[in-house]
């Protein structure tokens, strides 16, 4: 199983930016895909996560401004960014918990995108 992150890039404060993230192998199904992200000298931390049954959790510092999504048909999830704030500045990493193959049951974790918010 890989994950496969896109759609990062440098965008002005007030700008949009949306994540791609898709999974792709043997996949029967995937309970949650999220996303994360890792600013210089910060822990990783939670940005969003959606179920399978779509039921979605955000952050305080992105509600309202970040909306995540995801098709279950394409093992695909979103991040639309939108009023974007310096602060939001970090390398986001997607995330797929419970991913069930012919081999079992695992996470994965997706190559990191840079995210960069200038002011």
């Amino acid at each position: 199983v890989q994950l496969q992150a896109s759609g990062g890039g440098l965008v002005q404060a007030g700008g949009s930016l949306r994540l791609s993230c898709a999974a792709s192998g043997s996949i029967f199904s995937i309970n949650a895909m999220g996303w994360y992200r890792q600013a210089p000298g910060k822990q990783r931390e939670l940005v969003a996560v959606i179920t399978f049954g779509r039921y979605t959790n955000y952050a305080d510092s992105v509600k309202g401004r970040f909306t995540i999504s995801r098709n279950n048909a394409k093992n695909t999830v979103y991040l639309q960014m939108n009023s974007l704030e310096p602060e939001d500045t970090a390398v986001y990493y997607c995330n797929a918990e419970g991913v069930v193959t012919p081999q079992g049951g695992t996470d994965y974790w997706g190559n990191g995108t840079q995210v960069t918010v200038s002011s």
